[in-house]
């Protein structure tokens, strides 16, 4: 089988530990059966908090973050990545809102033709992004969710982009999403460990948390989960010592990130539609 003729998964995130905490471990799943996986990070997460001030300063954030990013996919087995050069837009109600060149300001026709020629050249089956919150409301999770839905569209269409390659249609469009499930399990394993939960109620006034009935797909990632967990230790600057992860025993946590849901976007699913993973029937 050509390069080519395998199977192609594509992540589109805004930051670098973005495909680590969301999909890393069904990235690692694909990319360990042979499938292509690819990865677009549309910023380089300038303007990210940094867990210790000896890994980084704001002044070289972007950079280091880049480096933890390329590290993180070579752990997950992730092939292609690619950076769009946009810059972090910041948190909702920043200053960083109003830089020139944050993602939350770029134009939807640049970006979105990026990603077309992205799609166009790399050809996947199956592309995969954040739902319209972005998880939690972040400005450059909730615009990179509706630039790689219309690229979605977009990259199947002649008459549009025209100079970014022959046209490819995905096979599907799934949202990586937060269930309630998973957080009420994460709540329950600090609490018999005797560590704080309290910034799980942080954490839940601002997710936007699907029904776990509301989920197409759950992916088991326990068996790749030592991979997800090393590719999430990557992103020093944003994973640091004191995460919450780092409260209960490593396997624990572990236990915790082994299960990745997703909701199937495009094609439109039928009512009650499950699937056993996200090429079945493909």
């Amino acid at each position: 089988m050509s390069q080519q003729d395998r199977p192609g998964l594509l992540a589109v995130f805004a930051h670098p530990d973005d495909e680590a905490a969301t999909t890393g471990g069904t990235l690692a799943h694909y990319a360990r059966r042979g499938f292509r996986v690819g990865l677009v990070c549309a910023t380089r997460g300038e303007v990210g908090e940094i867990s210790d001030q000896a890994l980084a300063s704001p002044a070289n954030l972007g950079e280091i973050r880049e480096r933890e990013l390329r590290a993180a996919a070579t752990v997950l087995g992730v092939e292609d990545v690619t950076l769009l050069g946009y810059r972090d837009s910041g948190m909702a109600g920043t200053d960083d809102n109003q830089h020139p060149n944050a993602l939350c300001n770029a134009p939807a026709d640049d970006v979105v033709g990026a990603l077309v020629g992205i799609i166009r050249r790399s050809k996947p089956s199956v592309v995969i992004t954040f739902d319209p919150s972005g998880g939690y409301g972040h400005p450059d999770h909730v615009a990179i969710h509706h630039h790689t839905v219309e690229a979605f569209a977009a990259a199947s269409d002649a008459s549009r982009f025209t100079d970014r390659g022959e046209p490819w249609s995905p096979s599907r469009l799934f949202y990586t999403v937060f269930t309630k499930g998973m957080f009420l399990a994460m709540r329950e394993r600090l609490q018999r460990f005797g560590a704080d939960a309290s910034e799980m109620d942080q954490w839940e006034s601002v997710a936007n948390l699907y029904d776990d009935d509301e989920v197409h797909l759950g992916m088991d990632i326990s068996a790749v989960a030592d991979a997800k967990w090393d590719a999430l230790n990557s992103h020093r600057t944003q994973f640091g010592d004191n995460n919450i992860f780092s409260r209960i025993p490593v396997e624990e946590a572990k236990a915790a990130l082994s299960r990745e849901s997703f909701v199937l976007a495009r094609p439109t699913p039928a009512p009650g539609t499950r699937l056993a993973d996200l090429f079945d029937g493909i």
